[in-house]
Formats: C-alpha cells, structure tokens, sequence
C-alpha cells in the first residue's frame, strides 16, 4: 500500500511500507521571463537518452536550477528552484518554503556560480504545492526554458536537476513511467487532501529535488519534481527514517504549474477548478477500483448544474479514467478555472456523459 507524507529536507541538528514523500530536502535591463511563451516539445526518435544528450541538457539547464535553503528556529528546510525570469522570480514547491510563511524564517538562495543571496515569498498556493520566491539585487539570470507536458509520452527520456540532500547541481535521466498518476499528499505546508495529476518517473530524486525541473531532452521544463515514493526503514533506536530513491518519483506538469506561477506573481495567490462533490472510492463487485462515487452535491455548485446527484459513480472526466477518488480530485485540479469538461458516471448501472463548466474558487 502507498501511504502518503511530507519529507522535506531536514536542516538541523528494517523495510516498511511504500510511502510517498515530499522531496524537500532592478537593473534597469529589460525582464526576460519563462511565462510569456510556450515551448511545446515533440518526442521524437532523437530523443535518445545518451550521455551526450543528458551532458548537452545538463549545461543549457543548469544556470536555471537554484539551491534554496530555508533556516528557522527549529532547523529548516531545503528543495531546489527554477528561474523564471532574468529579475529574480523562482518557482519551487510550496513545501520547500512553507516553514518562512509569515515570518517564520529565512529564505536563502544558491545559485549555479555558487553565489547566495536572501529571497522572499511573493505568494504560494497550498493546493497546488507551489510557491514563486523572488532574489534582489542579482542580475543577468538565465530563465528556463518552459515545454510543454502535454506532449509528453510514456517512456520519454527526461532529466532531472536539483539539490538532492543538499548536493546542488545533481543531474540524474530517466524516463516517463506514467502519466496522469494521482498522488496524494498531506502534511506541513500542504493542504490536507492535495492531490495532484503526477507526472511519474523513474530518474533518480531524493528530498532537496523538491522545487527542481524535470526536463526533456530539448532543455525544456515539463514538470516540478515533489514527491517519491520510498522504503520506510526503522533504525535501532526505534524511529522511523527515509530511504532514498527507489524509482518512482513525482512532478507537478508544467502545464499546471505556468498559468499558477503567473498568477501568484501577479496577484499572490492562486485559483484553481471546482466540481463541487464530496467523493469516496468506489469498487466492483470484485473489489477492484471503479471510480469516484458521489457522497455530496453541493448546492448551486457547477455539479448540481449539471445534473449530478448523491449515489452517482464518476468513472470518466475528458479522456481519462476515474477509478478513484483521488484520480478524480487530481483530474480537476489539472483543469483550468472556469473551463468546460466531460464527465462520464453510471447511476443505477447505465452509463452516462455530461458537460460541467467547472467553477473558479481562490485556494
């Protein structure tokens, strides 16, 4: 069974079950930023994950990945950053920076050169479990390039780069496992309930990768490194710890990261899609998943509009399965504010489709 909880990377002073771990671990020059432009990325057969592709990548992504380092007075945390744009403007997961919220601690940041300067928080969303910090007093950063998840297929090589344990610059390859994998997660600096639409892979990540890039092999980020799913292990003095890798590790598309990030640059905060039901899993007969049974219809929600009622099971949002609960809440957190889906659900044993313009509530 894969259980689900923070593991941030920790500063400070036997084989269990799988869990699913967070992976904490002005100038006057003319702003040059990721968001402004799409760079969808095409899988094709030169995507080949050589040593020599790996290296090229490596070299174009590398001045765009940053070390983050968040000190408080009881300890802190680490993860990794994207630049986003040439004045200072870094996305990172949620978590990473969570425990600075307020107050609470400092954020500091390492670039590629090696140079550290201090950040502050422009806004975080605790839905999505993303963040954007924002340097001063630094100039000419190199953006990252931004692709485009969409395009992405099962068995794509990619590359991720990061801070893993505090080892900033680490590159590890891989490749796409699954998509649309709905991972769970709760704890500190998480809504309780976030779950996200994953994007699985097995290059190698481990708690400081949280924050960092996955990468294609053309140089572009498709997706924020987050979660892994380890190994609990038990130590002789009877505490649980964290394993390392085990290959399966979880990014946030960036196709729902970008249009998050902008908006917590331009507002602070962020909004995200609502069906409006309260959901359980339901099974077969034969015990097997079999969807997101409805529990509650909330009055006037985008749900209730449609037609939904109390009992009805979701097995369908567009193209993809729903066989669970959370498939469901990870389906509709990747969907856009205000947008129009299909939902496909049985009621009574017949099966049926509908059209929701799901609604746009502030996280």
């Amino acid at each position: 069974m894969v259980a689900v909880a923070l593991a941030a990377g920790l500063v400070g002073g036997g084989i269990g079950a799988v869990t699913t771990h967070y992976l904490d671990g002005s100038s006057g020059n003319a702003v040059v930023t990721s968001l402004s432009t799409v760079t969808p990325g095409t899988p094709t057969s030169a995507n080949v994950a050589n040593a020599g592709a790996v290296a090229q990548v490596a070299a174009e992504v590398l001045p765009s990945v940053v070390s983050i380092t968040v000190t408080t007075s009881n300890g802190g945390d680490e993860g990794s950053g994207v630049v986003l744009s040439s004045s200072g403007y870094i996305l990172t997961n949620n978590h990473v920076i969570a425990a600075a919220a307020g107050g609470g601690g400092q954020i500091a940041v390492t670039f590629n050169t090696g140079k550290t300067v201090s950040a502050t928080i422009v806004g975080r969303d605790t839905v999505s479990d993303l963040a954007v910090i924002k340097v001063s007093g630094v100039s000419g950063l190199t953006p990252a390039s931004l692709g485009s998840s969409a395009s992405l297929v099962v068995g794509q090589p990619v590359v991720a780069v990061g801070s893993p344990l505090g080892l900033s610059g680490t590159v590890t390859s891989g490749i796409v496992s699954a998509l649309h994998r709905p991972v769970s997660t709760a704890g500190a600096g998480a809504a309780q309930g976030t779950v996200f639409d994953a994007i699985q892979t097995d290059a190698p990540i481990n708690p400081g990768n949280s924050g960092g890039p996955l990468v294609n092999l053309s140089g572009q980020v498709v997706g924020i490194n987050s979660a892994i799913a380890t190994l609990g292990t038990s130590n002789p003095f009877g505490s649980s710890g964290q394993s390392g890798s085990i290959g399966l590790g979880f990014s946030i598309p960036i196709d729902t990261a970008r249009p998050i990030a902008a908006q917590l640059i331009k507002t602070g905060t962020a909004s995200y899609a609502l069906l409006g039901v309260e959901i359980s899993n339901a099974t077969s007969s034969q015990g097997v998943p079999d969807g997101a049974q409805v529990r509650v219809v909330q009055s006037g929600s985008p749900a209730a509009k449609a037609g939904l009622k109390v009992g009805d099971v979701i097995t369908g949002l567009g193209s993809l399965r729903i066989d669970s609960a959370d498939a469901l809440i990870a389906a509709v957190h990747a969907q856009q504010p205000g947008s129009t889906v299909t939902i496909t659900y049985r009621r009574a044993g017949t099966s049926h489709t509908v059209t929701v313009n799901l609604a746009a509530v502030q996280s």
